[in-house]
């Protein structure tokens, strides 16, 4: 049995906590991250969350990786070479800091503008963010212990609200406001 997922309450922390290493990020990657941004559940203001900050690092390429490698690393951020999803490299916390994810994805692709339409999306649309967060509460106790079970059930949630808001971009004309760092 896994750790158990945890469900809280929004914290108006969580934005601070990413403007700390939003600042370290994008002094360490200067133009190699044409986009540093929160992403998540954690950026959407008022939604639960697993207390976990993801930052989502945009670069031209995803290869070679010492463009973003090194500094990242020399910031004590531990690469996971071994994660399966190929469009995205994937680094964890330092050693004894709160849990953040660090996604760095190639700009333009699809993986990297889900994650900033679907949070868009959330933070224009309240109703569509508590009932995700009703999704979340649900999968949470269902699956407490079993991770891919939960990101499996939350996933049908995540489909229809990303249909949901790919008309609301359709509509507006929608496109990634400025870089959060």
């Amino acid at each position: 049995m896994g750790e158990p997922i945890e469900i809280v309450p929004y914290d108006p922390a969580w934005p601070d906590a990413f403007a700390s290493w939003g600042g370290g990020l994008r002094a360490a990657l200067g133009a190699v991250a044409s986009r540093i941004d929160h992403i998540g559940s954690t950026s959407v203001p008022g939604l639960a969350a697993k207390p976990v900050i993801d930052i989502q690092i945009s670069v031209a390429s995803l290869e070679p990786t010492d463009a973003f490698l090194g500094p990242l690393t020399d910031m004590g951020f531990v690469y996971r070479a071994d994660n399966s999803d190929r469009t995205k490299r994937y680094f964890r916390e330092p050693a004894g800091q709160r849990r953040t994810h660090v996604h760095v994805r190639q700009l333009g692709s699809f993986s990297q503008q889900f994650p900033l339409l679907f949070r868009d999306y959330l933070r224009c649309h309240t109703s569509a963010a508590t009932e995700y967060a009703a999704a979340k509460r649900h999968c949470a106790a269902k699956f407490r212990g079993d991770r891919p079970g939960y990101v499996r059930a939350k996933d049908v949630f995540v489909w229809d609200v990303i249909r949901c808001a790919d008309a609301w971009a359709q509509r507006t004309g929608w496109m990634p406001g400025p870089s959060d760092a």
